[in-house]
């Protein structure tokens, strides 16, 4: 080994025996802090990740990225949710939630027919139907309201504020079995007299002031199938539901039917035999039927109350209003005068020298005139206020039906309605009401795909019949609306472009032009004005005053074999310069 070598290696082993001597004795271990460990694991993690060759500016850009993917996917969830909720006001139809949820109006009715609820496609949904319909599709429901009706505060009414009311009772049955009679004779005054073709058209509201000084407040409805939606209504403000069959009869579909909106409405019904004085009557068969149905009335050991009566004769009229009043007795009705009103709107029109007349139903509190009332989406003040006979009155309490005069427009069928502090937050609320419906009426109305294009044009022959309807009521207007959608067959497309209540106006023809649509006006007529423009641009309009025979109408166009010989022609117009009345003779112009 050369000198060199040995040289190293001695040093070597001098340098090992410093390091050994350098350690001295054994130095019990020092615990790192909690900062160190997480320092350490941090370094240890970004080891394994290859993250220590990389500059800073790297590593915060990935960083960066991260927390955007993570941000897009929770938007991503955030709108997935929000997709599943239905922003909806409470005027939405049948036909609008169908719309927005993406199913066919065909599947929510039949949703609500397994709810024992009968609908049709113009028909309004109470807010708990709707949310229930909404959940079986896989929906939520969220209503929105304008921030000033959330800041209204409901009144509560406390135990001795609370007296007696008259029932509401409803009037139900089929067509022609006899309910406009039996309020006729409860009446004494002939309703009839004033409905065309002796069929009513109209919700009509009553107060009866029987013998005994006790009051009861009825509500007529028509008993043909296509106000389905005003018999539905109806039910909502009803206490006691009287269901006429005629005894010389039997239990009709719209008998059943009215009986379901009673049912699912949670009202007590009296079932009224009625026809008992024809010779044909067997009002033991009514019953069996309705024992059929589940449905077994007092004579027959159940719980149901039912009275044999004849309308035209008035024979057991009384004991039925007993068996209401009794009824009535039992659900301990209560309402509180002294607060300010709130109720129900059962019909409106446009009156040609009162403007808007709106029927509504006080159900609590009293209404008074100069009242500040917000119904639906209109507002106004009550300058007058009418009973069923056009009498003045000056107040109305609990279970009064009364006409009143103000509003600034016609509100639907089924409003609630009440009564505010001041006019300025009526129409601020009733302005953002109609907002809030036009929002909705941009998001449901149904435009044509490229698909609906390419089934039509397979079809080959695809026409489409548009009609502009104006009715005098609104009750009648919704329901001419369901009848003549429900027309609509694979060839031919019924559309209703616009719907209205009020006479046929210039605005309406020059709809009709720009649309090529026929205009059908339902108890109303065209202005002058408006017949000159229509006979002008060559627009058809037809005034009908029975359902049936617009809907007829209507189905023959369709079918192509209308005949034209129906037709108002004026042959001359006159101009009255005055009146003077003759005693024995009349008035005389």
């Amino acid at each position: 080994i050369s000198k060199d070598a040995k040289r190293k290696n001695t040093g070597g082993n001098q340098q090992r025996n410093r390091q050994v001597n350098k350690r001295g004795p054994q130095v019990a271990k020092v615990e790192p802090t909690e900062e160190e460990v997480q320092k350490q694991i941090r370094e240890t993690l970004e080891k394994l990740q290859g993250k220590t060759n990389k500059s800073k500016g790297a590593k915060y850009r990935k960083e960066k990225r991260d927390q955007h993917r993570q941000k897009t996917e929770e938007e991503l969830a955030q709108i997935e949710a929000e997709s599943k909720i239905i922003k909806v006001t409470e005027f939405i139809n049948v036909g609008e939630i169908a719309t927005l949820m993406e199913v066919s109006t065909t599947e929510i009715i039949s949703a609500c027919m397994s709810l024992g609820i009968m609908v049709t496609m113009n028909q309004r949904l109470d807010a708990e139907t709707l949310s229930i319909v909404a959940e079986e599709f896989g929906y939520k429901v969220e209503f929105v309201k304008t921030e000033l009706e959330e800041s209204l505060e409901e009144e509560e009414d406390l135990e001795e504020q609370l007296d007696h009311r008259a029932p509401i009772v409803t009037v139900m049955g089929h067509v022609d079995h006899g309910k406009t009679s039996l309020l006729d004779y409860i009446r004494k005054e002939n309703v009839i007299a004033g409905e065309s073709g002796g069929i009513t058209q109209h919700i009509g509201a009553y107060s009866v002031t029987l013998s005994d000084g006790q009051n009861i407040t009825f509500l007529d409805t028509p008993g043909h199938e296509a106000f389905t939606a005003m018999r539905a209504r109806g039910t909502q403000v009803t206490d006691i539901a009287i269901i006429v069959a005629a005894a010389d009869d039997g239990i009709m579909p719209q008998t059943k039917e009215a009986i379901s909106h009673a049912q699912a409405a949670n009202v007590p019904i009296i079932f009224a035999i009625n026809k008992i004085d024809k010779p044909t009557a067997n009002p033991d068969k009514i019953k069996e039927e309705l024992a059929g149905m589940n449905l077994l009335v007092e004579d027959w050991g159940g719980s149901i109350q039912s009275q044999d009566i004849s309308a035209l004769k008035g024979t057991g009229v009384d004991a039925l209003l007993e068996k209401v009043l009794l009824e009535a007795e039992l659900l301990e009705l209560k309402a509180n005068a002294s607060r300010k009103a709130k109720g129900t709107v059962v019909e409106a029109y446009l009156d040609k020298g009162r403007g808007y007349v709106s029927t509504i139903l006080v159900q609590n509190g009293t209404l008074t005139v100069g009242d500040y009332l917000l119904a639906g989406k209109q507002s106004g003040k009550v300058k007058a206020m009418f009973d069923e006979r056009g009498n003045n009155l000056d107040s109305a309490p609990p279970s009064t039906p009364v006409s009143v005069l103000g509003l600034d427009g016609a509100p639907q069928a089924g409003d609630s309605f009440k009564v505010l502090e001041d006019e300025k937050e009526a129409k601020q609320i009733a302005a953002k009401r109609t907002q809030l419906l036009r929002e909705q009426n941009v998001r449901t109305q149904k435009h044509i795909t490229l698909d609906e294009i390419g089934r039509r044009i397979a079809l080959g022959e695809f026409q489409e019949l548009n009609i502009i309807l104006k009715g005098d009521v609104d009750g009648s207007v919704e329901a001419l609306t369901d009848s003549l959608q429900k027309l609509s067959t694979e060839e031919i497309q019924v559309n209703i472009i616009h719907k209205g209540v009020g006479a046929i106006t210039e605005s309406d023809v020059l709809l009709a032009s720009a649309s090529d649509a026929i205009i059908i006006g339902f108890n109303v007529r065209p202005t002058g004005n408006s017949r000159d423009l229509a006979e002008k641009e060559a627009i058809d309009v037809r005034s009908y005053s029975i359902i049936y025979d617009a809907i007829n109408d209507v189905k023959d166009a369709m079918e192509g074999m209308l005949s034209p010989e129906l037709k108002e022609e004026i042959t001359g117009t006159a101009e009255i310069r005055e009146t003077y009345k003759i005693s024995k003779v009349g008035t005389i112009a």
